[in-house]
């Protein structure tokens, strides 16, 4: 590869990309063409030139469609699910001040099941099989959550013969009806918000229902609303673990209703699966450590009662339903020699306790 050779169309960096099994791609104005390999981004070519500005431009008129070209033109940026010439792709363009940033996350097309991934199983598949309630999946950007949830999602389609309904943005991985029949719809193009697609979801008779993000105090109480009549909801946060995601959902409303909404979750809540995927110690791929909340009366009335930070003291108790706080699943990781101590001195809650527990 010459230091200025600019490929043609965005599908030629992307094969590239699924071929070296990166999980995104970045081509970026100023900056060369680059993706990150397993949690760390660098450059495609070291010696390759930033992109100039009408580079990055004619890769995105490659790809764009008249629709999504005038959409990024009148908002300077848009986010939809790209179908290139070798599987699907979660896209986002920018429009910035030296010019345009393209990144692409690829979307691998076969859904992957809970044992692949290395979710506790058997600690899962008892949520999955109510009839109503409320499953978290949460972590931060790019620790695997959305791969996670089209496991649940994709072992309720074999397990149960009911009405799934995904509400997506975009959509990512593509459901075929097993046992279930599934719908999915993608936020902005089958539908305005998540909120309007989740009062509309209502009216559909579904028994499951996905949605991709619980962004707002809308689209939260909604799905706290559907989960109560009726209705498994399954959605994602990015929250770090159980008891932030419980505040986070608490504090998004207004002091004189969280009593209230304290005591709706507290009868709602199924389970919280919060996730992290972290360097192995070779470097050349990433291990997920997982943190399990199963809701039991215990949970139920820390809940209740405002006193979420009392959770990691209950999960230490509850492990007979499979619960595990993050830091005692990476202390599991360290001990397996998966992870390096700096990476479980980085990732842990409880810092203090983690060097004690380094130190002996």
């Amino acid at each position: 590869m010459s230091e200025h050779t600019v490929l043609d169309h965005v599908d030629e960096y992307l094969k590239l990309g699924r071929e070296y099994g990166s999980s995104d791609l970045h081509l970026a104005t100023a900056y060369p063409p680059a993706w990150r390999l397993n949690g760390v981004l660098g450059a495609i070519w070291p010696d390759h030139e930033p992109l100039k500005p009408e580079e990055t431009e004619k890769l995105v008129r490659s790809f764009l469609g008249e629709k999504e070209w005038s959409r990024l033109d009148e908002r300077g940026d848009i986010d939809f699910a790209y179908e290139g010439s070798d599987g699907r792709y979660r896209a986002s363009i920018v429009k910035q001040r030296l010019g345009y940033d393209m990144v692409f996350r690829i979307i691998n097309s076969e859904i992957r099941s809970m044992e692949d991934i290395g979710l506790p199983i058997e600690h899962i598949i008892p949520l999955t099989r109510y009839q109503n309630g409320l499953i978290l999946v949460t972590g931060s950007v790019g620790s695997g959550k959305s791969t996670s949830l089209a496991s649940i999602v994709d072992f309720i389609n074999k397990d149960r013969e009911d009405h799934i309904l995904t509400l997506e943005d975009p959509i990512e991985y593509v459901f075929n009806s097993k046992g279930c029949h599934v719908n999915q719809r993608e936020v902005h193009k089958h539908t305005e918000s998540f909120a309007r697609a989740l009062r509309g979801a209502l009216r559909e008779d579904p028994d499951v229902i996905m949605v991709g993000e619980m962004r707002d105090l809308e689209t939260i109480q909604l799905a706290l609303t559907a989960a109560e009549t009726g209705h498994l909801v399954l959605g994602t946060l990015h929250t770090g673990n159980a008891p932030r995601t419980l505040d986070r959902v608490l504090d998004v409303f207004p002091t004189d209703q969280r009593e209230q909404i304290r005591i709706m979750v507290s009868e709602s809540l199924r389970g919280i699966l919060s996730q992290q995927l972290i360097p192995n110690v070779e470097g050349d791929g990433r291990v997920l450590a997982t943190e399990l909340l199963v809701n039991t009366p215990a949970v139920a009335n820390c809940i209740r009662e405002g006193k979420t930070y009392m959770l990691p003291g209950v999960m230490q108790t509850g492990k007979h339903v499979g619960m595990i706080t993050m830091d005692e699943s990476l202390r599991k990781l360290y001990i397996k020699g998966k992870i390096t101590s700096e990476e479980l001195l980085f990732r842990s809650d409880d810092k203090a306790q983690m060097k004690s527990f380094l130190k002996s």
